[in-house]
């Protein structure tokens, strides 16, 4: 069973991604209920949220790439 480094690499880099937006997502979202009387406060809300799905997104992205690498690698060579 070989694993393909090109797509292990690409998995890891859909993962370093994420780790800034795990911090980032929630800060805003923090940042936003601190200033509820704040007319730009929903569009604020909503960035922090776009921001936490889009964290989510990358991290699947990032598992799902990492297991093809790990299991679907040999099946490139053939």
């Amino acid at each position: 069973m070989a694993t393909n480094k090109k797509i292990l690499v690409k998995g890891i880099r859909y993962l370093s991604g994420a780790l800034p937006m795990l911090f980032i997502g929630p800060i805003i979202i923090n940042s936003a209920f601190k200033n509820q009387d704040n007319p730009l406060y929903p569009y604020v809300l909503g960035l922090g949220i776009i921001g936490c799905l889009f964290a989510m997104f990358l991290i699947y992205k990032g598992i799902q790439t990492i297991l093809k690498s790990l299991f679907d690698g040999d099946k490139q060579g053939e």
